[in-house]
Order: C-alpha cells, then structure tokens, then sequence
C-alpha cells in the first residue's frame, strides 16, 4: 500500500498542490495542508484502498485541515478572518468531480500556478526560484546546487516571492487575452531558463542536469496542452530538438562533444519528428517569434545527414529574420557563427569584432571562444591563443574549460 501512496504522490502532489494554492490563496498554508493530507492517506488508504479519484480525496481532505487551521486563527487576525470567509464561500461543491470537468480543473489550477511563479512583477531569478520549487516540487537545495545558489539565499528569494504575491494581491489565473502576450513571454523565457540550465549547466562538473531539462519539456507540454499558442509550439519543439541530440552531446569520459563532431545516429529521430511537426504548425501560423524561429534554425541542422550537408544558406536566412524579430548581441553573435560557415571565417570576423568593441558581450566566454575559433581558422595563432584563454578566464563550466585548454595546448 506505501508503494500506491507513493506513485500517487509523485503522480498528483503538484496537482493537488496547485489546486490548494488556488482555493487557499497561501502558498505555504497550501503545502502544508496538502502535506497533512497524505499523512491521513498513509493511516486511512491501507484499510479503505486507494480512492477512486485520489485527487478530489486529497484536496477536500486538505483543504478541511486548512480551514480548521484558519479558524484558530481567525479569532486573533481580522485577516486571516477574511480569508477563511472567502475559503468557505468556494463551498464542497469545488471538491465535486460531477459538478464540471475535473480534469480540465486541475490542469486550469497548474496553469494557474505556473502564471502567477511567472508573474512579472517578482525578478527573474525568483520566478525561476518559485516555479522549480511550487510547480516542479525541487527541494531549496536542489534549485541552488542548479543555479550555484546558497540554499538560504534561494530560500529567502522565494520567500520574497510569495510575499510579493501576497502584498501585492496578485490573482491565481491565467491572463485575460489582453494581458497574455507580455505574461506568455515571462512563462516561456522562465521554462527556456530552467531548460538551458539542465541542457547545458553554467557550471559544474557536469554539462548536463537531465533532470532540469526534463522538468522544462514537462511544463512545455503543460503548457501546449492547455494553450496551444504558436510561440509555445516553439518553444517545445526547441527544446525536443536541443533534446534529441543529448546522448550524443557528450563523450564517455563526459568530454563535451561538437554539434559538428557528433554522432548522428545517436539523435532521437522520434524527437525530431515530433518537433518538426510543432515547427511547422507554428509557422503555418504566421503569428510566431523568436522561440519558432530557433527551433526552425534547429530543424535545419537535425534534416542534415551529417555536418558537412547541413544548409548554412537557410540558416543564415532564419538567422536574418531572427535578428530583426529578436535583435540581440547573442543573436548577431549566433549568425556571425553561421555566416562563417556559409562564406568562410574572413566574412564573419567583422562581425564579431564589432560586437566585441560593442563590449555588451565582453564577460560572456561564447564570444571570445567564438573569436578564437576563427582566429585558428585564419592561421592567426596568437590571436587565437589569447582569446581561448580570455574564454578559459570565463568559463565555470567543466567540460568546456577542459575542451578549451585542450585547444589551447593543439596550439600553444
């Protein structure tokens, strides 16, 4: 019966979770009911079975708890008072899986959730903070071993957080049509965070965290399943296509291996395809961004049998459309890479050396290694020694500090 209990744990905390959050309106209080919850599931369950909906058991079973919780409360806070008021009034029938669709429910509360982690009134680094802990259940410690954090420091930025959320009244729902276009674009650059660090962590030992990666396509199809909008279609067939090419990203012994060096037969076709799919209805839509336009810049290089058929033309030419739709230094610096590829090192030099003056980039190690990159190409061997070593300076991450002092050493 503990093995049941735990399947249904792992299958429907953040479920039930989210829809806590939303009856309650208190993240914490929330947790900890949802938490007293299964604690009653471990007593009860062995002898009554596991419920037919196990979702609806928990959350009522909760959400009771909660209510009592407040009411001892609620003689001393007029707010808490207030608060209890507004719980009561959502009434049983909330818990009433005939009352409406329940499923849609419970994915509406999760979409919920996920808006109001993204809200963009709380920084960056704290809706990724509290989207990893409330929407994917990672522990305070597992976000900062990610994110190279100090557990307390992560703790406090969430706690910050869902007082901000409190103070500021902010409501569990997803945006209203007018509002969804600038809270869209918060949601998926927080999804596309969590993903690039598990796809390629910032630092570490290692170059990939899968299981950040993996919690990222989890809340990319949440989130195509219940809004399936271009820019989202995109932004999971980005992800599935950066995906597919895991296994084949690094060696053995974890050495970071090149896109162009890489085993192809190791990508995951049935990724591919998925994700090619998504591209296409994305771009059928003619109302996608710069998520769409990635992943399409992606797809070309997966169509390619191996490097040396991969179609630079096309994608210098997504590249142009991108620069115009997202202009960024990263991008230019993206495109200046493609168009050596396509004309050679000597047309694409220019480019990166007026992003290097720009100085935007000056603390990022890509440019550099970028820069050293053609420098070798061009035969230019001290310039190419220094700017691999101003990458290396930069540079926490493992694998690429070990690939880059490996290049460092073929040329010095």
């Amino acid at each position: 019966m503990n093995g049941s209990i735990d399947a249904v744990y792992r299958r429907e905390s953040r479920r039930v979770l989210a829809t806590l959050i939303r009856l309650l309106r208190d993240f914490d209080l929330a947790e900890e009911a949802m938490h007293e919850a299964f604690a009653a599931a471990v007593v009860r369950w062995p002898d009554g079975g596991v419920p037919d909906n196990p979702h609806a058991w928990l959350v009522k079973t909760a959400r009771f708890t909660a209510i009592d919780r407040m009411r001892g409360r609620a003689r001393f806070d007029r707010a808490i008072a207030e608060l209890l008021r507004q719980v009561e009034a959502e009434g049983d029938a909330e818990q009433d899986p005939e009352r409406r669709d329940a499923e849609h429910d419970v994915a509406d509360d999760q979409l919920r959730l996920v808006f109001t982690c993204c809200h963009p009134i709380l920084p960056t680094d704290a809706q990724v903070a509290l989207t990893l802990r409330e929407v994917c259940g990672l522990t305070t410690e597992e976000i900062a071993r990610a994110f190279l954090g100090n557990p307390a420091t992560v703790a406090q930025r969430i706690v910050r957080a869902k007082a901000k959320i409190r103070d500021e009244n902010i409501p569990y729902r997803v945006p209203t049509a007018a509002e969804l276009a600038a809270r869209l674009d918060s949601v998926l650059r927080v999804v596309y965070l969590v993903f690039n660090e598990g796809y390629s962590a910032s630092a570490g030992e290692t170059l990939i965290r899968h299981d950040l990666s993996a919690e990222a396509l989890r809340l990319g199809r949440l989130l195509l399943d219940l809004m399936p909008e271009p820019e989202v279609m995109g932004l999971l067939a980005l992800m599935l296509l950066h995906e597919s090419r895991r296994l084949a990203r690094t060696a053995e012994t974890g050495d970071m291996v090149l896109l162009s060096d890489q085993d192809r037969s190791r990508w995951d076709r049935f990724l591919i395809a998925e994700a090619s799919t998504l591209v296409e209805r994305a771009l059928r839509s003619r109302r996608f961004g710069p998520y769409t336009l990635q992943a399409a810049i992606a797809a070309v290089h997966a169509e390619a049998s191996d490097a040396a058929s991969t179609d630079w033309s096309q994608i210098v030419g997504l590249y142009d459309i991108l620069v115009r739709v997202d202009p960024s230094p990263v991008v230019e610096l993206n495109r200046a890479l493609a168009v050596s590829m396509r004309d050679g090192p000597e047309a694409a030099l220019p480019i990166l050396e007026r992003l290097q003056d720009g100085g935007d980039l000056d603390a990022y190690p890509f440019l550099h290694s970028a820069r050293a990159d053609l420098f070798r190409r061009l035969g230019r061997r001290d310039d190419a020694l220094a700017a691999y070593r101003r990458a290396l300076e930069l540079t926490r991450q493992e694998p690429e500090r070990r690939f880059l002092q490996r290049r460092i050493d073929e040329l010095a």
